[in-house]
């Protein structure tokens, strides 16, 4: 048992939990508790850490058949995995390989667009909802969160190993070329001129989501063939970032569905 963290793999352990360039460097990610661990395809698993406590539940056993794994004290693990309240379980994972030139020929793909989102909790439900409403990609600028970050692979709830999602340095470019490719690319926007219900999502769309405090820039809003606004009640001024995303994406599952 690893009853230290001087040891040098929960060392590790905590700089992957808190540095993006250390996940990004090793090409793994961590996921911490039951579900996100079992749900882990097994050929990407690099690691396992558990507490004792954790092994002596029989409902937990099952999952150990034919893996290896390191334990680790109540202690150890809180540190490693940066929560009040460890789920005795810490898995290492790779991070998978989506190809992007593959997704962006989806004839009637539908992508979320994402410029600036920087709550990791925002973009783990974007995944989430992004997967539910049976959307193709995820597309994000290289100024959103890093979607290894811990609390953004919480939030998504296991989708992260099934949502394909890219961070790309040349966001515009993709943009470009998803318009090029007949796919609608629609701006949630305040100053939209229709609701968002009003255009036809079924032949392939883009839909771009801002910056939770600053909204779309005018260069992104700018490559929208349409803005669109979610018609709001009462005084509020705007929806969360993820609230606005799953309304157009289900919209667009809707109108598929029809």
């Amino acid at each position: 048992m690893i009853t230290s963290t001087s040891n040098a793999q929960v060392k590790n352990l905590i700089l992957l939990g808190k540095k993006a360039k250390a996940r990004k460097e090793q090409g793994v990610f961590l996921v911490e508790g039951r579900k996100l661990s079992e749900e882990a395809p097994r050929d990407r698993i690099k690691a396992t850490y558990v507490t004792e406590s954790y092994l002596k539940e029989k409902e937990h056993q099952a999952h150990f058949n034919g893996l290896t794994y390191e334990t680790l004290s109540d202690s150890v693990m809180k540190a490693a995995g940066g929560m009040q309240t460890p789920q005795g379980i810490l898995t290492v994972v790779a991070m998978p390989e989506w190809d992007l030139e593959q997704t962006l020929e989806e004839k009637e793909g539908c992508y979320l667009l994402l410029e600036g989102i920087q709550d990791p909790g925002n973009l783990g439900t974007m995944l989430r909802t992004g997967e539910a409403a049976g959307i193709t990609a995820v597309i994000a600028n290289a100024g959103t969160v890093d979607v290894y970050n811990p609390k953004t692979v919480r939030a998504t709830m296991g989708s992260i190993y099934r949502v394909p999602f890219f961070a790309v340095e040349d966001f515009y470019g993709i943009i470009r070329r998803l318009k090029a490719r007949g796919i609608n690319i629609y701006a949630a926007h305040l100053d939209g001129k229709r609701a968002y219900d009003a255009p036809d999502y079924r032949a392939g769309s883009g839909f771009l989501i801002g910056n939770e405090g600053n909204g779309l820039s005018d260069a992104a809003t700018a490559l929208a063939d349409e803005s669109v606004r979610i018609p709001m009640e009462g005084r509020a001024e705007s929806l969360n970032a993820s609230v606005a995303a799953a309304i157009l994406m289900y919209e667009a599952n809707r109108q598929k569905r029809r």
